[in-house]
């Protein structure tokens, strides 16, 4: 079973997370922060992963601690889920068009933390979320789950469009690098290990 379960207690955040690798991309999202419900209800269903949150923040100074919080729970899950990492895929590469933008990741769950995040949105927010604060997003689930995460904005116009085009590049990117490989016996690592 590649499951986890995580609570986030801070002065800050309440958050508690609960994830299926081997889902069927059922979400029940709930952080008090519209768009960012929609982005993870798109993660879970286009990477097939069943996902849980719950998250309670200090929304009253801003989206940034729920937002990155959120990011550290979700990392730690993905890594809990994932145990040693055997027999997986380990890579994902995705690139998704939503109209008029196109997004790509490119994911390694080597053990190797890391983030590139190259979006440049002409508009700096969609309705009152700070776009911004994907980049913290991202860097959290990287840092948390061990992953090398790069997340790019090909072209786009509209701000939505664009959050959205890089919610499922990540999710399908996710979904493949998740993915059992039956001829990987072992970890998929000349190391031996992740």
């Amino acid at each position: 079973m590649r499951t986890a379960t995580i609570e986030r207690n801070t002065r800050e955040t309440q958050i508690t997370i609960s994830l299926d690798l081997d889902g069927c991309g059922k979400a029940d999202v709930s952080t008090g922060i519209g768009f960012f419900d929609h982005m993870l209800e798109l993660l879970a269903k286009h990477s097939l992963v069943d996902l849980s949150v719950k998250a309670k923040g200090d929304l009253q100074v801003d989206y940034h601690h729920t937002v990155e919080d959120v990011g550290l729970a979700l990392g730690k899950a993905l890594d809990q889920a994932l145990g040693d990492r055997a027999g997986i895929v380990r890579y994902g590469f995705a690139s998704i068009p939503m109209d008029e933008a196109l997004c790509e990741t490119s994911l390694d769950l080597g053990g190797r933390p890391f983030l590139v995040f190259q979006c440049a949105m002409k508009h700096a927010m969609v309705r009152d979320f700070e776009v911004k604060l994907l980049e913290e997003f991202f860097r959290a689930v990287s840092v948390e789950a061990r992953a090398n995460i790069h997340l790019r904005e090909i072209y786009g116009d509209e701000a939505h469009h664009v959050c959205e085009g890089v919610f499922k590049s990540f999710a399908r990117a996710l979904r493949a690098a998740v993915a059992h490989d039956p001829r990987e016996k072992g970890v998929p690592s000349s190391k031996g290990v992740i």
